[in-house]
């Protein structure tokens, strides 16, 4: 019986820093919607990122710059590690994860792109399209170097 009577701060503080990233994500949505079209339909995905990592994991550094394939992906992003004019995504779809690379001096629209799309208007949980070559890092991990970049969907809820 002592835990049905809990105290009703400690219930409602998540809550409240909820719908205050609820906000805040909806406010980054208006801002998206500001700069064009908010829920593009035209993006084409081409390929999956399990059949990326089974087709050229296997290559070596030096066979993926010659073969220099170039793919159109899409997912969610999982994670986002900013450092400075680039930075690095993971982005899940239906059949795996892939890291993508996303630099502000390869994108079309550039500085615009990268430090108000990608930077600050983009979040955790967020659906993004994304074409580019297929690359291996310096730590030998399979990834796509970004050249252009779509936001799909906006996550609204944490």
């Amino acid at each position: 019986m002592a835990q049905a009577q809990q105290n009703p701060q400690t219930v409602q503080a998540p809550a409240e820093d909820e719908n205050h990233i609820i906000a805040e994500r909806r406010a980054k949505l208006a801002a998206l919607r500001a700069a064009g079209v908010a829920y593009p339909n035209d993006f084409k995905r081409t390929d999956l990122f399990g059949d990326l990592t089974a087709k050229y994991g296997a290559m070596t550094t030096e066979e993926l710059e010659a073969a220099a394939p170039e793919v159109a992906c899409s997912g969610r992003i999982m994670l986002k590690r900013i450092m400075g004019k680039a930075s690095f995504a993971e982005l899940m779809d239906s059949s795996g994860r892939i890291q993508i690379y996303v630099s502000r001096d390869d994108l079309p629209e550039g500085e615009k792109m990268y430090n108000t799309v990608f930077k600050k208007l983009l979040d955790i949980g967020d659906f993004i399209g994304v074409k580019g070559k297929v690359f291996r890092t310096q730590m030998g991990e399979i990834s796509v170097h970004v050249n252009e970049l779509t936001v799909l969907s906006k996550s609204l809820k944490p």
